[in-house]
């Protein structure tokens, strides 16, 4: 991958059918689609030895059999459940501090909100929940907890009658509003989407669950911006935006007292046609634009998924002969932020 001057390849993921859709787009002959609201979050924890460098953020891997951003580095999250519109016990900001902190109504404040809590479960197993409004679950490990996940998972359970049904409020005021990006007009699969802080819960741990993802890993967000520069991390403009937003912040209370400051108005793509080549660039983030020129763009000849360099069968950041899954989150020499327990 080339960045738009030609320059230092990258990790910026760039479907091959954008050019083609973009053209579509301008000639009048492609309706977008109406972008699905969504969540996600950005799980922080603080190095265990006190080291400096800044909060660690919690990464997932996209599978690269995936429909929309294959083999991507990203964060829990997903699109909001019509059903996390139904009531919750909750605590933190009121549903009209959020509806205007997110620029929706209140109904629609607690469905995103909602959807971040219930995604960040289903996709990690961290629940952002507890007993009472100054409590958090301890332990969301056992059978029991797996069933509920499952079925949340297959929407054979909402996340209200989840939390009834556990005698739990979810706590909002453990989240942080960070970002607002929009899935750009000429995508096949469109994204409403706002990004959310928030800290690790005590004595929890990220579970290895989600079946779109086939790597996780917990890395300072100056590494994954290195990888990403590297061509290592193959990330979406949203996801390497944020972890740069976080490098100013050296611990997680520092990143979410940073929050009430954000502004969330919404990043949305523009593409225009300029004699022919098409400029692709995000408002507010003059790094990723793109400059195409005119005809089909030549393959590289990897694997859908492939990195730049990656050998075929060989996993991102695996050196060759290494076996795979031994990552920068597997065992003692994965660097300064250690894994809590073989699943994370």
């Amino acid at each position: 991958m080339t960045t738009s001057s030609g320059g230092t390849s990258d990790g910026q993921w760039f479907p091959a059918s954008w050019p083609d859709r973009i053209r579509a787009l301008a000639n009048g002959d492609l309706t977008p689609v109406t972008p699905r609201r969504a969540a996600t979050v950005l799980l922080l924890r603080d190095s265990p030895d006190g080291a400096s460098g800044g909060p660690a953020v919690h990464l997932l891997r996209r599978r690269a059999s995936m429909a929309f951003a294959g083999g991507a580095y990203a964060y829990p999250g997903g699109g909001v459940d019509p059903r996390d519109e139904k009531p919750v016990r909750w605590a933190g900001p009121s549903l009209a501090q959020w509806s205007a902190a997110l620029g929706v109504d209140p109904v629609s404040a607690q469905a995103v909100v909602c959807a971040a809590v219930r995604e960040t479960f289903e996709e990690s197993g961290v629940l952002l929940a507890g007993p009472d409004g100054d409590s958090v679950v301890a332990d969301t490990t056992g059978e029991s907890w797996e069933a509920d996940r499952e079925a949340l998972v297959s929407r054979e359970l909402s996340f209200a009658d989840f939390l009834a049904r556990r005698e739990l409020v979810l706590r909002s005021d453990l989240l942080g509003p960070w970002a607002r990006w929009i899935t750009p007009e000429f995508e096949e699969r469109r994204y409403d989407t706002w990004f959310f802080v928030a800290m690790m819960p005590a004595g929890q741990r990220t579970l290895d669950v989600s079946g779109e993802a086939d790597h996780t890993v917990w890395l300072r967000p100056a590494e994954a911006v290195e990888g990403y520069r590297r061509g290592e991390m193959v990330m979406m403009p949203p996801t390497i935006a944020t972890l740069r937003a976080l490098l100013p912040y050296d611990s997680v209370k520092a990143a979410l007292a940073g929050a009430a400051g954000r502004d969330l108005t919404p990043v949305l793509a523009r593409a225009v046609l300029e004699e022919g080549r098409i400029v692709l660039s995000w408002p507010g983030h003059e790094e990723f634009t793109k400059h195409i020129p005119q005809g089909p763009q030549q393959g590289s000849g990897q694997e859908p998924g492939q990195e730049p360099g990656q050998e075929p069968g060989q996993e991102p950041g695996q050196e060759p002969g290494q076996e795979p899954g031994q990552g920068s989150d597997q065992g003692p020499e994965q660097g300064p932020i250690s894994s809590q327990g073989a699943a994370e």
